[in-house]
């Protein structure tokens, strides 16, 4: 009986722990759900600035734009090869150019979230949780219906359209969101088709090697798309899937400063410095990138106008060096891969490069200066240094065209090609700091500086940002140069939303681009 009894009392005594430790875990549960989250807050609170309508939200509605989001304005080079995209026959939809833009329609709604970019720099920062952060606004601006007219404007604009599909044009976003975008979406039951950029740069470079071909795939991408290892997991699974046999090989570079400096990010670049400033945040001669002084001559840098920072008025002496320019910080990344190549012992042979970052097609010219240098340097023994590890014509392969087919082949399978719409009718944003938010930190420029940018905290839901219209006031007279001569029919769609569109009437004459 004293056997029974004592079973009896330690199975009482199990059971109750059990019960308590399922009180302690649902509890944990319940106080993790109570967390702020960007997600619930979208769908569900309907007081909240971020609110969307999903049971109202107009699903397989054809008419509606089709919206891109980067973290600056490098997805500009995405929406260039969509909205020049001629594969097809626009009456029939069978493969084949007929001189007509395939997407000629569609009319789309531009985002690059400028204030809160780069992108890259979120992973390095341990801060990925509040990447994910933005990229769920950017999609709720996309999907949403509100933006403001100017960062000075006070009141919300609520006449924006929701979109139809979405394009991430961002490697770290597609590497770090797509999934969790995917996932907001199944949770608000909307079929809203996301495309990202990292699966179609995969199936380009892959169409620039043979089957049984041995060679080398270079990745140059942020230092958050890299250590994603988004390229190099898909570059394998799509090599086995696809029955390439070869021995592929993948080096990456993380190319910290290029996007920043195409985006005049002041911690990376400042054409107005003379000097070296104590913000730099770029490859150094001391720090985690550095710049190897053993490797002047082949990084071949150019110190003129200021392009690169010295506190000695000769390279040599420098105890500071930094980049300021988008060519030397190019030079910087594209030795510095070769290197790692060379010093690996491969017997491989670099073949392609995936420019792993909207940004760097701007930069195409000066990748492939460099590439060519390369390829002719010889070391002071007179052997050429890096020929062995390098094709004569290495392949640079922009993502973006294969973005465009795979964009043209989901409206085309869902029927959702707009029939009565027009180009001309799209509509560029971008994002600004909200001064008028209390909590936000901005330096003299109005910009958040890089410890508040990347020392905010996930979950704390708040207007960091104003999404606006480009603009004069938010792009620079030099943005806006590179892109008449590398972007032209973007830049004409852009000055037709400043000419035409209600949403910026009130702009003034020499605030229009």
């Amino acid at each position: 009986m004293k056997k029974i009894n004592l079973i009896y009392a330690v199975l009482l005594l199990l059971v109750v722990t059990s019960c308590k430790q399922n009180q302690k875990e649902n509890k944990s549960i319940q106080i993790e759900n109570d967390k702020p989250n960007i997600i619930n807050t979208i769908i569900n609170d309907k007081e909240n600035f971020y609110y969307v309508d999903f049971s109202n939200y107009p699903s397989n509605n054809a008419s509606l734009p089709i919206g891109v989001f980067d973290s600056g304005t490098g997805g500009l080079t995405v929406l260039k090869a969509i909205v020049n995209y001629d594969q097809n026959e626009n009456n029939s939809y069978q493969p084949g150019s007929d001189g007509i833009l395939d997407f000629n329609k569609e009319n789309f709604i531009y985002l690059g979230d400028q204030a809160n970019m780069p992108y890259g720099n979120y992973f390095k920062e341990n801060k990925v949780d509040l990447l994910k952060e933005h990229i769920i606004k950017d999609t709720q601006f996309l999907m949403g219906n509100k933006y403001y007219a100017s960062a000075n404007a006070i009141s919300v604009n609520t006449d924006k359209k929701p979109v139809k599909v979405i394009v991430i044009a961002c490697n770290t976003a597609t590497a770090y969101g797509k999934e969790y975008i995917e996932e907001f979406l199944k949770k608000a039951k909307s079929d809203i088709k996301v495309i990202g950029v990292i699966d179609a740069g995969v199936r380009g470079v892959l169409e620039t090697i043979k089957k049984d071909e041995n060679g080398i795939i270079g990745v140059l991408a942020t230092t958050g798309t890299v250590a994603s290892k988004g390229y190099q997991n898909t570059i394998f699974k799509f090599k086995n899937q696809l029955g390439f046999t070869g021995n592929i090989e993948v080096f990456s570079q993380g190319g910290i400063g290029i996007a920043e400096t195409v985006d005049e990010d002041a911690n990376y670049f400042n054409k107005n410095l003379k000097k070296p400033r104590k913000d730099y945040k770029g490859p150094a001669l001391d720090g985690d990138v550095k710049i190897d002084r053993t490797l002047f001559d082949i990084y071949n840098f150019d110190f003129n106008n200021s392009k690169m920072l010295c506190d000695s008025e000769k390279a040599d002496d420098c105890s500071i060096l930094q980049i300021n320019d988008a060519e030397n910080y190019v030079r910087y990344h594209v030795v510095t891969l070769l290197e790692n190549i060379r010093k690996s012992n491969t017997s491989n042979q670099l073949k392609s490069i995936i420019l792993g970052c909207t940004h760097y097609p701007y930069l195409i010219d000066e990748i492939n200066l460099v590439l060519n240098e390369l390829y002719n340097y010889k070391s002071k023994n007179g052997n050429y240094l890096y020929r062995k590890f390098m094709a004569e014509n290495i392949q640079l392969v922009d993502p973006a065209v294969n973005t465009a087919k795979e964009l043209y082949e989901h409206l085309n399978k869902k029927e959702l090609f707009n029939p009565n719409g027009n180009i001309k009718d799209s509509e560029f944003y971008i994002s600004v700091a909200n001064k008028d938010n209390k909590n936000t930190i901005l330096n003299e420029e109005g910009k958040f500086p890089y410890n508040y940018k990347y020392g905010r905290n996930a979950g704390e839901i708040q207007e960091y940002v104003k999404v606006v219209p480009f603009s004069r006031d938010n792009i620079s007279e030099d943005i806006l140069t590179r892109f008449q001569k590398q972007i032209p029919y973007v830049y004409q769609l852009m000055q037709n939303f400043n000419a035409k569109n209600d949403k910026t009437k009130n702009l003034k004459q020499e605030q229009k681009i």
